[in-house]
């Protein structure tokens, strides 16, 4: 017998028993076979868990119960047009900057002393449910411009089209403000299920 191969054997009978499942998107789907996911992040826990974050994939339960393995299909295209667009009723009034985060990754930020932004961002969405997380913080240096209510600035998330050199909004899904009288910083987070 080879040096190779007796370390070999003695490597595979210490080591301990695998006793973790497999995670697709937070759903168990140990027993699941004939699969390949592209782009995909994988996390392993202290016990041995695979997790494996995968856009544009979502779980179905095959027949059988729900003891039965999970199946993963790749979701289907999105078919309408999502845009994140800013209001401000006076451009830097308000001092906050807001940090967008969409399925827990960074997309931008939007700055008060900003103009108005209108961004598609159907791309970097997956189909099925989205989380946005809007992180406000008051950005004051000096004395501050302003207390008022009345000095805005809003975050619109929703569906919509480009006709000519517009973009409107047919259905705003979800809604961020902060406003000029508003001092501490905010974190609020929101679903958006894709269509």
């Amino acid at each position: 017998m080879s040096r190779h191969a007796l370390l070999l054997g003695c490597a595979l009978m210490a080591a301990p028993a695998w006793a973790g499942s497999v995670f697709l998107n937070g759903v168990k789907i140990d027993g699941v076979t004939n699969q390949k996911f592209e782009k995909v992040t994988v996390r392993i826990d202290e016990v041995g868990n695979i997790f494996l974050d995968a856009p544009g994939y979502q779980v179905r339960q095959v027949e059988g119960g729900p003891d039965t393995a999970a199946a993963a299909a790749p979701a289907s295209a999105i078919s309408k047009k999502y845009f994140l667009v800013t209001e401000q009723t006076v451009t830097g009034m308000t001092e906050f900057d807001i940090d967008v985060y969409l399925n827990a990754k960074w997309l931008r930020r939007l700055r008060s002393s900003d103009e108005q932004i209108v961004t598609e961002i159907t791309k970097q969405l997956q189909p099925g449910k989205n989380t946005l997380m809007f992180i406000a913080k008051k950005s004051v240096s000096g004395t501050r411009k302003s207390f008022s209510k009345e000095h805005v600035f809003r975050v619109i998330v929703g569906e919509g089209g480009v006709s000519g050199d517009h973009v409107m909004i047919d259905n705003p899904i979800v809604k961020f403000e902060r406003t000029a009288a508003d001092s501490q910083d905010v974190t609020q987070e929101f679903q958006l299920t894709t269509r």
